[in-house]
């Protein structure tokens, strides 16, 4: 079965979400909205409801059912995405110590490109170790503004 879809209009565009009847399996940046399935589970109305709430400012944190499709290291490098906190940003090479291959900068890298789940594992909170935003599939400017919403 093929999982269901919800578009969902934000401050960087739309959102596409998808789910399965359990989980949120990706939030994608999306040009234009397309239709939205005609059975939208729980899980994808909760996504959709957390997500209006962080773009508002009044929350920090997601509590939603995540299922991911990746390699090992890229599910661990997903994973400790998750652990950044709300308005902190990190290095692509504190991301590869926390995984435990400190050598393994470009690989976290390229898991973090691959993160199907956008914004929720928040892969904008990685930035250069010169500091300056580097990559993001949502684009820079789109970075740029989720990082700045969280400093407000």
């Amino acid at each position: 079965m093929s999982d269901s879809v919800k578009y969902i209009h934000s401050p960087v565009g739309y959102l596409k979400v998808t789910a399965t009847s359990k989980a949120i399996t990706g939030i994608h940046f999306s040009k234009t909205k397309s239709k939205d399935s005609k059975e939208i589970p729980a899980v994808l109305k909760k996504a959709e409801k957390e997500l209006q709430e962080y773009f508002k400012g009044k929350r920090k944190s997601f509590d939603l059912p995540l299922e991911f499709d990746g390699t090992e290291f890229q599910k661990n490098v997903w994973k400790a995405l998750s652990t950044i906190p709300f308005g902190q940003t990190v290095s692509y090479k504190d991301i590869a110590i926390q995984v435990g291959s400190p050598k393994a900068c470009r690989a976290v890298g390229l898991a973090n490109n691959k993160n199907p789940i956008s914004i929720v594992v928040p892969c904008h909170r990685v930035i250069g170790s010169s500091g300056k935003l580097v990559g993001y599939g949502g684009g820079l400017s789109n970075k740029q503004k989720l990082l700045d919403l969280e400093q407000e």
